[in-house]
C-alpha cells in the first residue's frame, strides 16, 4: 500500500483515498474506548480490502491522464467506474428533519424553516459532520432527563459535549451557564457556532478541549467548581472512568446523567457508578441503548 501511495505521489496524484483493512483493525484497537459496537455490514466492507482510490474528471483530460498513470504503472489492474458528482458533504443534510423531544423541546436544523412549536422551545442546530443530530436515542434520553432536572439559574456540566446540544438544551431549560468539555478539537468552534444560532454567548457558554481525566488545562479549570447538573453521553467504558470526576463535579443534591451505554453493559455502568457515590442510579431504556440518571 505504501509502495504505491508513494508512486502515485511522484506521478502527480494528490487527494486519494486509502482503503486497508489493517488499518481500520488498528484504529478499532486503538480507540476501544470510545466505541461500545462496530456495524457487521462496515466490518464485512472492509474485509479483506487493500486499495487506493482517486477520482478523475470524466473527460478527455481525464482518460488522458489516466492512460498516463497506467503506463507508468503496468504492474496494476485498475478499476475504473464513473460516479455522479455529487455534493458528498451536504447531502446527509436531506435527512435531518425538525424533531421533538420530550415534553418541551423542538429541534430545528439550521437550514430548515421552523415549524409550528406548540410552545416548545427551539433548539437550532448544526452538527457538521463529527457530531450528533439528537435523533439517536442515547442523545434523547438525556434531553428529556435534562428537561426535567435543570432549573432556572443552575450551572451545568457537559462531558463530551460534541455539538453542544446537551449543553444549548440545559441553558434553553433556565441553567444560567454551560461548560463543556470534549477531546475533539473541533468541539470548541462547533460548540460556539451552534450557541450563537440560539442567541447565547460566551458570557454563558463556554468549551474546554481535552481529555477531563488527566491533569492538563481542564481539570485546571474547573477545579474547585460545582455544577448542579453533569451530562456524559459517551460509551459505556468512557462513562465508567468519568463516573468518579463527575460526582467530584456535583454540588450537593446535583443530578449525574449518563447515557451511550449500549445493551449488555448496564450491569458493569451501575457498579461504577455506585461504587464513585451515586446510590440507586435510575436507569432508562430505549431502541438498544441505556442512560442513568443519579442521585447525590
Amino acid at each position: 500500500m505504501a509502495a504505491l501511495t508513494d508512486r502515485l505521489t511522484l506521478l502527480g496524484v494528490t487527494g486519494f483515498i486509502t482503503e486497508d483493512e489493517t488499518d481500520v483493525s488498528e484504529f478499532l484497537a486503538e480507540s476501544r474506548k470510545y466505541w461500545d459496537y462496530v456495524d457487521e455490514k462496515f466490518l464485512a466492507s472492509v474485509r479483506g480490502v487493500c486499495r487506493v482510490k482517486f477520482y478523475l474528471e470524466a473527460s478527455d483530460a481525464g482518460r488522458a491522464e489516466l492512460a498516463r498513470l497506467m503506463e507508468a504503472l503496468p504492474d496494476c489492474a485498475p478499476e475504473v467506474r464513473t460516479v455522479r458528482d455529487e455534493d458528498w458533504e451536504n447531502n446527509w443534510k436531506q435527512y435531518y428533519k425538525p424533531l421533538r423531544v420530550g415534553k418541551k423541546l423542538l429541534i430545528v436544523p439550521e437550514w430548515e424553516e421552523t415549524p409550528e412549536t406548540e410552545g416548545r422551545a427551539v433548539l437550532r442546530l448544526d452538527p457538521g459532520l463529527n457530531f450528533g443530530t439528537g435523533k439517536h436515542a442515547t442523545t434523547q434520553l438525556c434531553l428529556e432527563a435534562l428537561e426535567e432536572t435543570v432549573r432556572p439559574g443552575v450551572q451545568m456540566l457537559d462531558l463530551g459535549c460534541g455539538s453542544g446540544i446537551l449543553a444549548i438544551a440545559a441553558l434553553l431549560f433556565g441553567a444560567a451557564e454551560a461548560v463543556g468539555c470534549d477531546i475533539d478539537d473541533k468541539a470548541p468552534e462547533t460548540v460556539m457556532a451552534n450557541a450563537a444560532l440560539n442567541g447565547f454567548g460566551s458570557d454563558r457558554i463556554s468549551v474546554l478541549c481535552g481529555d477531563v481525566l488527566g491533569e492538563g488545562p481542564i481539570r485546571r479549570a474547573l477545579a474547585g467548581r460545582r455544577f448542579a447538573v453533569v451530562t456524559a453521553n459517551i460509551v459505556a467504558d468512557a462513562v465508567i472512568a468519568l463516573a468518579p470526576a463527575a460526582r467530584e463535579y456535583l454540588l450537593p443534591g446535583g443530578v449525574f446523567i449518563a447515557s451511550g451505554i449500549i445493551d449488555g453493559r448496564q450491569d458493569g455502568v451501575r457498579a461504577a457508578l455506585e461504587a464513585a457515590g451515586f446510590p440507586g442510579p435510575e436507569l432508562r431504556s430505549r431502541d438498544g441503548w441505556n442512560a442513568f440518571v443519579c442521585r447525590t
